[in-house]
């Protein structure tokens, strides 16, 4: 069994290797917000082999997601065991959200080769394409609204026990209200200013707390 100081030294871990292999993906071509799926037909047929391996990384940033969701709750279920609960348990619907999406992406790079190849069903298969990266978008902002209220749960917890310094906590308090709201918004009227404010704010958190569980947890 690992001890709560390791425990809480993984979870600083995986929010950096969360954050990093993410934007590794996204630069790699497995970007969000993508609506154009001849455009994306076109990139992944210049190299699929990349795109692949983009979505390849994602998935392992997803299972990240997972493993920091049973590091949290061991590391800070002792000060409120309901609470560390519930926040793990977004975190974790998070995870399979994600790593789901990823899964159904991958059917882009058979769609892209029949694409590249035919001329009599393109707009079928554009059709199929632009319904699996509208299905993407949507799911990822699913799986942020879930990461919203795992962190948000998280951080009541933070500031009734006071086992994380609380201008992190306020911080995360205040990033989960914003990144829930602005999703909610979000779906209901496409307004997405709060949410790109919200997930900013959430990122933000997520560096300095993580930072903090690295470096500095054990000081306390």
């Amino acid at each position: 069994m690992i001890s709560t100081s390791l425990a809480l030294k993984l979870c600083g871990f995986f929010y950096f290797f969360i954050l990093v292999t993410s934007a590794v993906s996204a630069g790699l071509g497995n970007k969000n917000d993508e609506i154009d799926s001849v455009s994306k037909f076109s990139i992944i047929a210049e190299n699929p082999g990349q795109f692949r391996m983009s979505v390849n990384i994602s998935l392992i940033s997803h299972l990240g997601i997972l493993a920091i969701s049973g590091m949290l709750f061991f590391a800070f279920s002792s000060h409120n065991r309901s609470l560390a609960l519930i926040g793990s348990v977004f975190r974790i619907g998070e995870g399979l959200v994600l790593l789901y999406n990823e899964v159904s992406v991958l059917k882009l790079l058979d769609l892209a080769k029949e694409y590249a190849l035919t001329e009599s069903n393109k707009e079928s298969l554009r059709l199929l394409g632009d319904q699996i990266l509208q299905t993407k978008n949507s799911t990822f902002l699913l799986g942020l609204l879930l990461l919203g209220i795992g962190a948000l749960t998280y951080c009541v917890m933070f500031l009734q026990s006071g086992a994380i310094p609380s201008t992190i906590a306020w911080l995360g308090f205040v990033a989960g209200i914003l990144t829930v709201i602005g999703i909610l918004v979000n779906f209901t009227s496409g307004f997405g200013t709060v949410y790109v404010i919200g997930m900013l704010s959430m990122m933000v958190f997520e560096v300095i707390f993580g930072g903090w569980l690295l470096f500095y947890s054990g000081t306390t």
